[in-house]
Order: structure tokens, then sequence, then C-alpha cells
């Protein structure tokens, strides 16, 4: 048998193949060894720059150590993205859709209501809200906004936390949601940083512990992106997950509870206020099925140089197809953009229909009322609404329009039709019953100051209240953080929360 050497001197052509092959084995494995390191870059380890705490607030320690994640999440400052029905544009929900004031009359959202804007707003907009002139809502209501609410549960406990008065805690928060919310400083592993969240998944049999790393890419988006409700006198954070994620699940749980966080005054009807299902809904829907992620649409991988890492510009996938969604669907992105909108243009349709029937329902139950009927008379109509509200307020208070499961949005804003309109011709007999055989007018309700004025808000007493804050409460607390953090070294005070600029 001839050896290698001869054969090549025999044939050089040999020697050539093997030649190219060899290059091609080289080039092959230089390919897979570049992929692999690629895809390690998520969990690649670094010495910190600057060593940061356990529960440090400040976004800017950890942008020291992580800059290009921390730009990018600094971006969450502009508001220049408007896509067909939302984006980071402010939007006034009442202005838009006045019927929503008589929903929720009796209850702080009917004072003010707007779209959430950036993360980087969290506090500022909590300030600003009307809603929070109510002076007696509790500390709970900050749990979500800022990476100083775990560095005070972690001080005086969570229950003590919840039982906090909501200005009592503002000295306390003054830091916008961020990078502790969700990253472990030691290895910057993905965490849950709120008890709420840990404890719904125990009482379903789950321990957080177990979730895997893509699971955790949406269940921190979950700590916040939830329905949720204050139990008891403390006011303690719970997720209505026992018995599912389904509207009529959570409806039930509720229910057996006897749970309202308000009485309408029109109606008399105890009312369930949805908060952002986000999560709830995305998990009835088909990304959840296939394990997308909430961060695979709304963080997704960036490039800069060679360096792969994920993009911390939380916004809607819309606003950068090309990364969000083309990665998985090869349709363009002016057809995607156009299957979004088809999507949520029949989500909304449906949604202002339940909009106008509630609205109509609880001013004519308001009119029963008036007429002498019975609470026997009256106990099945303030189901049908309670439950009616409850699933229209379960899609419409969910980010997206109902995108993240238009099927199941349309379902639920289904049922809620048929129940609005059911207590609408029941409230019809109970009216003749009780001798109106007239239809009962309805005010006009085409402007949020029209329908505002109907349900009784005195609205420049409630902008007074907020002036008053602005001037007087809202200084004392940006003293007492100052104060807290004044060892904030110099060449970081570029973060301090935009209301210190």
């Amino acid at each position: 048998m001839k050896s290698l050497t001869e054969t090549v001197e025999q044939r050089p052509w040999v020697g050539w193949l093997l030649f190219l092959a060899t290059v091609l084995a080289v080039v092959a494995v230089g390919l897979m060894a570049a992929s692999i390191i690629e895809r390690r870059q998520e969990t690649f380890r670094v010495d910190l720059v600057q060593p940061i705490d356990e529960w440090e607030p400040r976004n800017a320690v950890w942008g020291a150590n992580f800059p290009r994640q921390y730009e990018s999440y600094m971006q969450t400052r502009r508001m220049d993205f408007q896509s067909l029905h939302h984006g980071s544009v402010e939007i006034d929900y009442l202005e838009r859709y006045p019927y929503r004031v008589v929903l929720w009359a009796g209850y702080p959202f009917s004072r003010d209501y707007k779209q959430g804007r950036g993360h980087y707003y969290a506090v500022e907009d909590v300030r600003q809200s009307l809603r929070t002139t109510v002076e007696s809502l509790p500390g709970t209501c900050w749990t979500c906004k800022s990476t100083d609410a775990p560095r005070v549960m972690a001080e005086i406990g969570p229950e003590a936390f919840y039982a906090s008065n909501i200005m009592e805690m503002g000295p306390q928060i003054v830091n916008h949601i961020g990078c502790q919310d969700c990253h472990d400083p030691r290895g910057m592993d993905l965490r849950v940083t709120r008890p709420a969240l840990v404890e719904a998944l125990a009482r379903q049999g789950k321990d957080i512990n177990d979730a895997t790393h893509q699971e955790m890419r949406s269940l921190v988006c979950a700590q916040c992106h939830v329905e949720y409700y204050f139990a008891g006198e403390g006011n303690y954070l719970v997720f209505p997950w026992d018995k599912g994620y389904a509207a009529e699940e959570m409806e039930a749980y509720f229910d057996e509870k006897a749970f309202a966080d308000w009485i309408h005054p029109l109606s008399r009807a105890p009312m369930i206020k949805a908060q952002h299902p986000d999560y709830e809904l995305y998990m009835t829907g088909v990304h959840a099925q296939r394990g997308v992620s909430c961060a695979d649409c709304h963080m997704p991988y960036k490039s800069q140089g060679a360096q792969k890492f994920t993009d911390h510009h939380l916004r809607s996938p819309l606003a950068d197809v090309a990364n969000s969604c083309q990665v998985c669907h090869r349709e363009s992105e002016a057809t995607l953009i156009q299957d979004v909108y088809t999507r949520q243009n029949r989500v909304k349709q449906l949604m202002l229909l339940v909009e106008e029937a509630l609205a109509f329902a609880h001013i004519e139950a308001k009119a029963a009322w008036d007429a002498g009927a019975t609470e026997p008379e009256m106990e099945a109509i303030l189901q049908l609404i309670r439950h009616a509200q409850w699933r229209w307020d379960w899609v419409a208070a969910a980010n997206g329009v109902g995108i993240h499961s238009p099927g199941e949005a349309s379902r639920v804003l289904g049922t809620a039709i048929q129940k609005a309109e059911t207590a609408r011709r029941k409230i019809t007999r109970v009216l003749f019953a009780n001798g109106v055989t007239e239809p009962v007018p309805i005010p006009d309700l085409s402007t949020k100051e029209l329908a505002q004025a109907y349900v009784g808000l005195d609205m420049e007493a409630i902008r007074a209240i907020k002036e008053r804050q602005n001037r007087e409460d809202f200084p004392v607390w940006d003293a007492a953080a100052a104060e807290r953090e004044a060892q904030l070294p110099e060449r970081l005070k570029a973060d301090a929360p935009r209301f210190r600029q």
C-alpha cells in the first residue's frame, strides 16, 4: 500500500484536494466556535468596574459595569414612536374614550387614566397622575414602579411596605424601574424581586427556582405586568392565579372571596378593576404555547461590533420588526404590521361595543334603583354588570389591544357583550315593573369633561390637590432622597431621576 506522500507525488491533485478539505474543515470549526462564543455572551461574566450591592437601586451604578445595556435602557425616555393604537406617546384614554369615566365612576381611574410611558417615567407618572390625589392609597401602589421597592422591602419586610401609606413611602421611592428589578448583581442572572409572583406560583405548586432561563425571560416581566389586588386591611399584594390565568378563572376566584375593589355609585354593583393582565393574556396565546418569551419580542438581541447583547430599550415590537418579528416570521415588515393592525382593529371594535353597553347599563341600573327597585330584583343584574365589566377590563387594561392573544381577547369580549346586554334587558323588566315605561335618557357623554361632571367629579378641586403636592410634598421627598443618596459619586449623578434634573 502506498504512503500518502507517494500518492501525492504521483497524483498532485490529491494534495490539493486534501489542502482544500483541510481549509474547509478549519473554516467550519471556526464558524462553529464563533457561533458558540456569540451565544455564550448572554451568560458571560466580567469583573465589575464598580461593585454592586445586593439591593442597589441606582441604575447608573449598574450602567458603569454594563454600558451597552444601560444606554439602551435609557432609551425608554423616548416618546417618539406611535403605532396605530399605542406606542410610546402619551395618550389620555378618558379623553379618547369618555364612556370609561362612567365605567369607573367612584374609582380613581375616572379622574385620570393615561397610557403608561417608558419605564424611565414610572415614578414620575405615579406622582403626576390625578389618581394619586387620593392620599389614602397604600404603599403597595409603589411595588412595581421603582428599584427602591425591593430595597425597602428587604429593610422592613413586604408586610410593612404594603401596610404603609403611598405618601409616607414617597420619599423612599425615587429611582425608576431598572436593572435591579430583574438581575442578580452577583452574576447578572435573571431573578424575581417581588414576592407576590413567587407566592402566586407557589400556590400553583410551582417553585420559581425550577424555572428555566427562557421562562425567566417572561417571569421577570410577570412581576408587574399582571392582574393583582390588595388583600385584607394590610393591603397585601396578591396575584389571583389560584384557579388559572383565564378571565373566567380569575373572576371565579374573586367571586369566591366576595372581593370588590369598589361599589359603583350609579349601579351599586360590586366591581373589580383589572390592572394590566399582560402575562395572563399572553399565557392563553400561541407565543406562550410555542415557548416564545416576552423578552424575545420586546427586548430582542442586537449587536454592536462583535458584541451581541439584549436590547434593553423595552418597547413595542412594531418599532423594530426586523429584530423582533422577522427572526421567526418570514413575511415582509409591511405584511406583519398589517396583520397586527387587523387583529387589533377587531378586538378594538368589540371593546368599544362593550364600553357603550356597560355605560348604559350603569345609568339604567341607577334609574331602576331610583324607581324603587329592590335588592332581590337587582341582584342578578349587578352580577352580570360586574362580570361583563371585569371581562372587558381584562382585555382593555392589558397592553397591546389584545395582540398577545387576539383569539382569546375576542372570545372574552364576546361574553362581555352578551352579559352586558342581558343585564340591560333585565333592567328594562325591573323598570317596567316599577312603573317606568319610557327609555331611560342617556346624558351627553361625548367628552371626558361632560362624563366627569355627570358622575359628580370636582376636577378643579382634584387638580388643586395635585398642584399642592407638586408644590409642597414632592420637594420634601426629593430632599430626603438626596440626603439618603448623598454618597452618590459625582460621575453617576447623570442618572438622577427625571424629576430631580
